[in-house]
């Protein structure tokens, strides 16, 4: 990313990232740190290191068992081979404050890309690094974010909302943090509600030029 930013002519960049995104962006806010104007986390984003810090069955009951699941090495690709539907409708419906905001058919525009050749791996790839996330969060753990942080996900989302309050842990991981849940909306704000996601993100934006 910063090799994209120098060779595009970009010295600071305003970095939003949603969920998985979220995460390489946190890394990078703390490892280029002079580069990074502003951060916005998006989604269901509670930093690798948390996680992994207070992870254990309850959690995992309450919707984060596939991060153990999907670090099991080639068991995952074999399971979800031929059952990519089964697996994908369930996250998408299950995790969705309305389980109807996909359509059958917007569902099939990802079952008809995940068997791809690598697709299911590289997706279990990214939560088998997680070993290597954490121990890159520990090191400087003790360091705070200098940019402004918002936050940004939906209330409804229980296995977040339950477990965590989202805006106190990262006040644990920035010095200047804001942001609120928003109503009516579980992991998927920005598809469910994207005027409001919008109004925030342009409020929180406004100034920069870059």
């Amino acid at each position: 990313m910063a090799a994209l930013m120098d060779h595009l002519g970009h010295e600071k960049v305003a970095l939003v990232g949603h969920d998985r995104g979220a995460r390489v962006g946190t890394r990078f806010a703390k490892d280029f740190r002079v580069r990074v104007d502003r951060f916005v986390a998006m989604g269901r984003n509670i930093p690798t290191r948390v996680i992994a810090d207070t992870y254990d069955a309850a959690l995992a009951r309450q919707g984060y068992w596939f991060f153990t699941f999907l670090q099991v090495p080639d068991l995952p690709e074999s399971l979800i081979a031929g059952n990519e539907e089964a697996w994908l409708t369930h996250f998408y419906r299950s995790w969705s404050y309305n389980p109807d905001m996909l359509t059958a058919e917007e569902i099939d525009v990802y079952v008809r890309a995940y068997p791809a050749a690598g697709a299911v791996r590289g997706s279990c790839m990214d939560y088998r690094a997680a070993a290597e996330d954490v121990a890159q969060d520990r090191e400087d753990a003790d360091q705070l974010i200098d940019c402004p942080v918002l936050t940004m996900r939906g209330e409804n989302f229980s296995a977040v909302g339950e477990a965590y309050d989202v805006l106190d842990v990262w006040k644990g991981m920035a010095r200047d943090v804001r942001g609120s849940p928003f109503p009516s909306a579980a992991t998927s704000a920005r598809k469910k509600q994207p005027e409001v996601v919008n109004a925030e993100l342009l409020a929180f934006l406004d100034g920069w030029s870059g």
